[in-house]
């Protein structure tokens, strides 16, 4: 006869493969309006049944005067790092209304991190070079993914049920319908995004001079 303890490990372990069982894997591809691959889009998940926020973070880095990376999406409730890896300082900034927010002029780890209470797209700045731009999506779920340059997503460990599939782009012209799509087993399932998007331009960079900022 097996004892209590041996009975509930028993049972935890039929719990979790049974949610197993039913995670299934979601595979994007995001293209513009000429289905030219979209790199940097955002593709995310949103269950019918709300998930519930997490204590998660984030880094979004300052390298040789540019924020990386370019675009990050995280869910409600992360706390996002700024470590400042060059020599120089910088100022990080947002107006945006989904996180306003300030760090003034410093280099190596930033004096405090930011906390993504809300949903909505945030722009970064720096107060001090013009051409440094990023964005980060603070989306109300778990599950999401960035496409890379051949525009593809994949989005694993997703539990059964009903969700709401969207894609979203910093040089977006227009929101992008939302895809409806019910996961109701293992394995593999598929969508497609067309994202009219403007290409991303090159902004001019000042050549680096040690002695300013």
């Amino acid at each position: 006869m097996m004892s209590r303890q041996a009975l509930t490990l028993w049972g935890l372990l039929a719990c979790l493969a049974a949610q197993a069982a039913v995670a299934a894997v979601l595979e994007v591809t995001v293209v513009d309006a000429a289905g030219t691959p979209l790199a940097d889009a955002a593709v995310y998940a949103t269950p019918v049944t709300p998930a519930e926020p997490k204590g998660r973070t984030a880094t979004v880095e300052q390298l040789d005067r540019e924020f990386i990376p370019y675009v990050s999406v995280v869910q409600v409730g992360t706390s996002v790092a700024f470590p400042n890896r060059d020599a120089i300082m910088h100022h990080v900034y947002s107006f945006s209304p989904a996180k306003p927010f300030e760090i003034k002029l410093y280099t190596g780890k930033a004096p405090t991190e930011i906390v993504f209470d809300k949903p909505g797209v945030v722009t970064l700045g720096c107060n001090i070079h013009d051409w440094m731009v990023a964005y980060v999506l603070v989306v109300a779920t778990p599950h999401f993914g960035k496409a890379e340059a051949n525009g593809a997503v994949r989005i694993r460990d997703l539990p059964a049920g009903a969700y709401e599939i969207r894609a979203w782009h910093p040089q977006q012209r227009a929101a992008v319908a939302m895809y409806p799509m019910t996961l109701d087993a293992a394995g593999t399932h598929r969508a497609a995004f067309v994202v009219d998007a403007a290409p991303r331009k090159a902004k001019f960079k000042a050549p680096l001079d040690r002695l300013k900022y």
